[in-house]
């Protein structure tokens, strides 16, 4: 009979934390440890696969549910390969659809970025756009930046769409903006 680990070399073996394997018997995804008559835990070889196991799992971003699920198949003799590959199939399935979201969120933050010009102005074409999108006004809490001119402020109101959310964001901004400047007039 081979060596019982305790936890820290069992952690070291399979290549996973202390916290993570005390973690992983909490919630039922492996069995407790046996325990020595001090309360110590102990593993066997058999254990430290298991975590392996677990761990490689979580590196293929398996969920624990998932995770269970295929120990609980690579435990039984008599499972069939399908159920194994319908389980990694539709994990598959997952990766690409939040990978083509991921990419087309990458062309929407590229074409935003490139549209705004990162200088001193407070013109932002990546604020506009999410002010596009956005169905809430918020509250001033902090002095803005001065305003630009008149003129260009209409321009970009007319470029835009006239949703109600896009044109009361575009007011309360202009009006926010103009205020400091009315207040600095004043105290001339």
């Amino acid at each position: 009979m081979s060596r019982l680990l305790n936890i820290s070399e069992a952690a070291t073996a399979a290549g996973v934390s202390t916290k993570m394997i005390r973690h992983y018997e909490q919630i039922g995804l492996i069995s407790p440890a046996a325990r020595t008559d001090a309360g110590y835990r102990q593993y066997s070889e058999r254990d430290v696969s298991i975590l392996r196991f677990v761990r490689q799992s979580r590196l293929l971003g398996f969920s624990m549910e998932q995770i269970g699920e295929l120990m609980s198949l690579w435990t039984n003799r008599g499972r069939s390969s399908r159920e194994v590959k319908a389980i990694a199939q539709g994990h598959l399935q997952t990766i690409e659809e939040k990978l083509r979201e991921m990419q087309q969120m990458q062309v929407q933050l590229q074409r935003l970025v490139s549209a705004c010009h990162g200088d001193e102005h407070p013109d932002c074409a990546i604020l506009d756009e999410l002010a596009v999108r956005s169905s809430v006004v918020p509250q001033h809490t902090e002095r803005p930046v001065k305003s630009k001119s008149k003129k260009t402020d209409q321009a970009c109101h007319q470029q835009r769409s006239e949703s109600p959310a896009h044109v009361d964001l575009m007011a309360w901004t202009r009006s926010v903006a103009q205020a400091p400047a009315e207040v600095d007039a004043k105290h001339r």
